[in-house]
């Protein structure tokens, strides 16, 4: 249920009305705006009549909220949430975010390598799996602990912030440590656990689409995120599977203006996941400026078909700047930064 103010409450008022709703057993949010006061409540609102909230004579409105997922909800968060990665901004009106980098990590010369690349080819971000999930388990499986301090090692030497994929609860400490952005994979979109505790952490959330999951499942599990304290989630659309052989998945853009109507999360889009094939990401990337998303994850490789994992889906250095600078140039067209 969301519940605005009139202009002007008083805060005597609007403590008056958080704790008539708290008593109920209900969890209450605040959001305080220029003009407005919204209270989010959380719980069973079946007991509460509309009639009766709307005799105090300072609420505004009442409205019912029919979709499973409230703190995610644009209705009980109109303004876009942005969130702040060491001074990098991902949502809202900030310039488009670029994560880029190998698949799989790859010593740390190779490391400190691509993440100089990626930098001067324009990505805010290193992005590099330490902790891989392979549908083979005789597939490699990611350096570990020694590839997250070989991306530390890059980021030291390049600023950037590095982002890396969390697979297991026990890996938490480690990545509250020395990861800046810690992403949960398709895989493991709906590993519930996995996901109440990464709500405990003080870390942002890339969490990606599942492979076949709906928009609801997907915002049902940030949900979850949200819902344990974490409210930094950032969305990662990276096509989904479907009868279509031709890509690896297939790369549902309508899922950005969907996300951004339904929620106030900053959604970003990966089209090396989606294609498979490093033919494709320029166009798909394209798109997904012009589609508004707040960002790309593009997997970038010096040595494609000597690459450890997917090497197939990823550009080279000169390429990938290539991308971004004609990404740019859409964005421009958009009216938003790059």
């Amino acid at each position: 249920m969301i519940i605005s103010t009139k202009k002007g409450t008083p805060q005597v008022e609007l403590d008056r009305i958080v704790d008539n709703f708290e008593k109920q057993g209900l969890s209450v949010t605040l959001i305080r705006g220029t003009d407005y006061n919204v209270f989010g409540l959380v719980g069973d609102t079946t007991k509460i009549a509309e009639k009766d909230v709307l005799a105090n004579p300072w609420v505004e409105n009442v409205t019912r909220v029919s979709a499973p997922y409230k703190r995610a909800n644009r209705l009980f968060h109109p303004e876009d949430t942005v969130v702040d990665i060491n001074g990098v901004k991902v949502g809202g009106n900030a310039p488009i975010a670029v994560m880029a980098g190998p698949c799989s990590i790859e010593g740390e010369e190779h490391t400190i390598k691509m993440a100089k690349a990626v930098k001067a080819g324009g990505a805010n971000f290193l992005r590099g799996g330490a902790y891989k999930p392979r549908t083979s388990p005789y597939s490699f499986q990611g350096l570990g602990t020694e590839g997250i301090l070989d991306m530390v090692k890059a980021r030291e030497i390049t600023g950037l912030p590095i982002v890396s994929e969390l697979m297991d609860e026990v890996h938490i400490p480690e990545f509250e440590e020395y990861v800046d952005v810690v992403q949960i994979g398709a895989r493991n979109m709906q590993n519930f656990q996995l996901l109440k505790a990464v709500g405990k952490m003080h870390k942002p959330v890339l969490l990606k689409r599942g492979l076949a999951n709906t928009i609801e499942e997907w915002i049902m599990s940030a949900e979850y995120i949200m819902a344990g304290g974490n409210e930094n989630v950032i969305l990662c659309e990276r096509g989904i599977r479907t009868f279509e052989r031709a890509t690896r998945n297939t790369l549902d853009l309508s899922a950005v203006p969907v996300i951004k109507e339904k929620t106030h999360l900053p959604i970003i889009v990966d089209p090396s996941h989606a294609t498979g094939d490093y033919k494709y990401i320029e166009s798909m990337a394209l798109a997904a400026v012009a589609a508004g998303a707040d960002g790309l994850e593009i997997e970038v490789h010096n040595d494609p078909p000597h690459a450890w994992s997917d090497g197939a889906q990823c550009l080279k250095p000169d390429k990938f700047a290539d991308v971004i600078a004609k990404c740019r140039k859409v964005a421009a067209a958009i009216g938003r930064e790059m």
